[in-house]
């Protein structure tokens, strides 16, 4: 993350920062153009969540995958129509789409939910994917049927 920041930055570009109050005495980046002091890790992501147009993650960890999970999540119940993409450097990521295809194989995850992750291993063709994504409309749930 702070690559990133410092790299906008040097760039002229705005960087918003948003920590959780557990984590702000210990770790910041100086020279943000902004940073917000959050509750909770939920509060956290919920901020992110209304400041954000779009969701793009680069190679990390737990939290990582935790909140690409989630954001992905709350786009197929249709909660929001951000799109949503990684940055897939070296093949990182290659595991876990691999994963997803094989949850869609498998009937776990329908194709247009698979479909709503964007993903390159070049981040200019990402960010270029995003003014044409579309959220797909359908029925979460495979195979349920409606009781009548």
């Amino acid at each position: 993350m702070g690559e990133v920041a410092d790299t906008v930055l040097k760039a002229g570009g705005v960087v918003r920062g948003i920590i959780p109050e557990l984590f702000a005495h210990k770790v910041s980046h100086q020279g943000l153009t902004e940073l917000r002091v959050a509750c909770s890790m939920h509060e956290r992501k919920a901020m992110m969540f209304d400041l954000s147009d779009a969701f793009i993650a680069l190679p990390g960890g737990f939290g990582t995958l935790e909140e690409v999970a989630e954001i992905l999540t709350w786009a197929q119940l249709g909660l929001h129509a951000k799109p949503c993409g990684l940055i897939n450097v070296d093949g990182y990521f290659d595991p876990l789409l691999s994963f997803l295809d094989s949850a869609v194989s498998k009937g776990f995850t329908k194709q247009e939910h698979r479909d709503m992750l964007l993903v390159s291993d070049e981040p200019e063709d990402l960010l270029n994917q995003i003014p044409d994504y579309n959220v797909p409309r359908v029925e979460k749930w495979v195979g349920v049927k409606t009781r009548t």
